[in-house]
C-alpha cells in the first residue's frame, strides 16, 4: 500500500520548505506554494544555483504571513499573505521564471531592503497575485493548467524508495529536502513513481506528466549552502536520458481539498510509453 509520508510546502521559490501534516490543494498547487519570489533588477527569478546563501532563511506560515528568519543571525521579517502596502495593491511588473513571462507585484521597499541585505545582494520580492495565470508547458499537460513560480508544474512527487535506493549508492546518505518534493510517498518499488499516470491522494485526482530533469540544486547541502558533486554524479550513472538527470515525478491535478500524511495514493493507470522509461526500468505497481 502507498501512503503519503511527507508534505512541503515552499512559499519563497528556492527558499527552503516547509513540512507540513496537511495541505490544501489550490488551482496553482499548495496554498502558498511558491508564491513568492525573488527577481534580480532585471525582474528575472533568483535561485540557490546562483545563491546558495537562500539555504540560511528559514520561512514558516503564520496566521497573517510568513515570518523568515535568519538561520545564523537571527534576523527576522514579515511578509503579509495579500500585500500590499498601506494605500493600495503594490506596483506590477513582468517578471521571468526560465521560459516564462507573467505579471507580479513588488511586496514592498522594506522587504527588498532586507532581503538585500540578507543575501548579500541586490533583489526584489516580488507575490503572484490571484488574477495571474502562469500555464504549465502544453507539450506535457495540455489544457487550462495553472501553476505558481514553481520551475513548470504545481507538484513533484517523489517516492520514499526512490531516495533509499539512490542512498544505497552513495559514501553519505542524503535527507530528502535536496530534492525538494511537495509530496513524497512510502510503499512500491524505487522509481515507481515514474510510471503513475492518474491516481488520487485524499479524493483529489493527480496526473504525472513529466519526470522532473535535474539541476546543480540537489548538488547543494540545504543545512549550510556547501555545494559538492552529488547526488548528480551518482544519479547520471543510472538516471540519464537524453543528456537528463531523471529524479521524480512532475504532476497536475484536477479538483481542490485537503491531502493529509497518512493519506494513500491510488494509482488508477500507468504511463507506459518511452518518455517515462529510464535506463532502469521502473517496476509498476503490484
Amino acid at each position: 500500500m502507498l501512503k503519503i509520508s511527507e508534505l512541503y510546502i515552499y512559499p519563497i521559490k528556492s527558499l527552503p520548505g516547509i513540512s507540513v501534516k496537511q495541505a490544501l490543494v489550490t488551482k496553482t498547487g499548495f496554498e502558498h506554494d511558491r508564491r513568492w519570489m525573488l527577481v534580480d533588477k532585471n525582474n528575472l527569478f533568483i535561485s540557490q544555483r546562483e545563491a546558495p546563501q537562500m539555504t540560511q532563511l528559514l520561512a514558516a506560515i503564520e496566521n497573517n504571513g510568513l515570518k523568515i528568519t535568519h538561520k545564523i543571525n537571527g534576523e527576522s521579517f514579515r511578509v503579509p499573505f495579500y500585500p500590499p502596502p498601506a494605500g493600495g495593491r503594490g506596483a506590477r511588473a513582468e517578471v521571468v521564471v526560465w521560459d516564462d513571462t507573467c505579471e507580479a507585484e513588488f511586496v514592498s521597499d522594506e522587504a527588498d531592503a532586507w532581503f538585500s541585505k540578507m543575501l548579500g545582494m541586490k533583489c526584489r520580492l516580488v507575490y503572484m497575485p490571484d488574477d495571474t495565470r502562469r500555464m504549465v508547458d502544453q507539450t506535457y499537460a495540455p489544457g487550462d493548467v495553472i501553476t505558481s513560480f514553481s520551475d513548470g508544474y504545481p507538484f513533484l512527487l517523489i517516492g520514499q524508495a526512490s531516495l533509499s535506493d539512490l542512498n544505497s549508492r552513495l559514501a553519505i546518505q542524503l535527507p530528502m529536502d535536496r530534492f525538494r518534493p511537495n509530496i513524497v510517498f512510502t510503499g512500491g518499488k524505487p522509481f515507481a513513481e515514474d510510471l503513475m499516470g492518474n491516481f488520487t491522494i485524499g479524493g483529489i485526482d493527480f496526473q504525472g506528466v513529466k519526470l522532473c530533469a535535474r539541476c546543480p540544486i540537489p548538488t547543494i547541502n540545504q543545512q549550510d549552502g556547501s555545494r559538492g558533486k552529488e547526488p548528480i554524479k551518482t544519479l547520471a550513472s543510472y538516471r540519464q536520458k537524453n543528456n537528463k538527470i531523471l529524479f521524480g515525478q512532475n504532476l497536475v491535478h484536477n479538483g481542490e481539498g485537503v491531502i493529509k500524511v497518512g493519506d494513500n495514493l491510488k494509482v488508477l493507470s500507468y504511463n507506459d510509453d518511452e518518455r517515462f522509461m529510464v535506463n532502469i526500468p521502473a517496476e509498476k505497481i503490484s
